[in-house]
């Protein structure tokens, strides 16, 4: 599959729920948001049917994401229906660790092959604070059980956010030097979060850290850049030197990737979503409960794929909050 600008799709990044058990701040607003009826949530079939239409066009990479995928239940099932799709070499998922201690194991049977935990802070109280109701040592549990499942390599997820966590970035990159780690540092992106945090939390709009600043805070590490792409995702990654693991950054807006974006995003309720930060979508759910081709929409997905996103103008989307895109 290619778009209209030569990008050729081969990953597609799968919600398998708007749920999720954090409220994290920069994620969801302070008063949730309305969760879907169960009526309106893809059936395990219905994703893998879209999965292997795909498949059959070029993706070969799949990533679980939610709200929390983990919550959904009987999620291995899930994965091994995916993990045994012709054309799907790898499968993913990216999760908060609050439940993956018990987790972890099934789903590398099933047939997952690597994690990414997000983990936006080392302090356990600051932990609760930003995700308002979770413990930091559930997460630890969770990377713990990971890694003797054999879901390696092993990603840490950190949003960066200035008067949050900013004072924490070189604890959180000297994990990789420890462990062997990707720990990627992210953009914070305004998808439905400008609203205030809460007390003791800075104005959304000045939260922003860019990659630049970042890579300056983190300049006593000297860090050196790796020239070799590895995998389908936007990091850009560093070498540790002395270390085992790696640093990367994902950089939306202050080095955005999307003359490089090859992917699409479905919705737990059944929408192809082919930019992050554009509130297009294409519903697919009711072709496939009418048992019609959902080829000809994935093609309109890729028609209207835009070339990049549009927040130097000042555009952002509104139509969902991250929890119901997944990231």
């Amino acid at each position: 599959m290619r778009d209209t600008f030569g990008r050729q799709i081969e990953y597609l990044r799968i919600s398998v729920t708007d749920r999720c058990n954090l409220r994290c701040v920069y994620c969801m607003p302070p008063e949730g948001v309305e969760k879907l009826g169960h009526e309106k949530i893809m059936h395990f079939e219905e994703i893998a049917e879209v999965v292997r239409v795909a498949a059959q066009y070029g993706v070969r990479a799949v990533r679980l994401t939610g709200g929390e995928p983990l919550v959904r239940k009987e999620l291995p099932r899930l994965v091994r229906m995916i993990a045994e799709t012709p054309g799907i070499e790898d499968v993913s998922l990216t999760t908060n660790g609050i439940l993956l201690a018990d987790l972890a194991a099934p789903l590398a049977e099933a047939g997952l092959k690597r994690v990414n935990v997000s983990l936006d802070t080392l302090d356990a109280d600051k932990f609760t604070r930003i995700t308002r109701v979770g413990s930091i040592e559930n997460v630890w549990q969770g990377i713990a059980a990971a890694e003797k499942a054999g879901l390696a390599p092993l990603k840490i997820n950190v949003v960066t956010m200035r008067g949050v966590n900013d004072d924490e970035l070189m604890d959180m990159a000297l994990l990789a030097k420890e462990h062997p780690w990707t720990v990627r540092f992210i953009e914070l992106m305004p998808v439905k979060n400008q609203a205030p945090w809460g007390p003791g939390f800075p104005e959304p709009e000045n939260a922003y850290i860019s990659i630049q600043e970042m890579l300056q805070i983190l300049e006593p590490l000297h860090l050196e850049p790796l020239t070799r792409k590895v995998g389908l995702g936007p990091a850009r990654e560093y070498s540790l030197p002395g270390g085992m693991g790696k640093v990367g950054f994902i950089s939306p807006v202050g080095d955005h990737f999307c003359a490089e974006c090859n992917r699409l995003r479905l919705t737990a309720d059944g929408n192809i979503r082919p930019c992050l930060l554009s509130d297009v979508e294409i519903p697919l759910l009711p072709a496939l409960r009418a048992g019609e081709s959902i080829l000809p929409l994935l093609q309109q997905a890729l028609r209207v794929k835009p070339e990049g996103h549009t927040l130097a103008e000042h555009i952002t989307p509104h139509g969902r909050c991250m929890q119901q895109i997944g990231g």
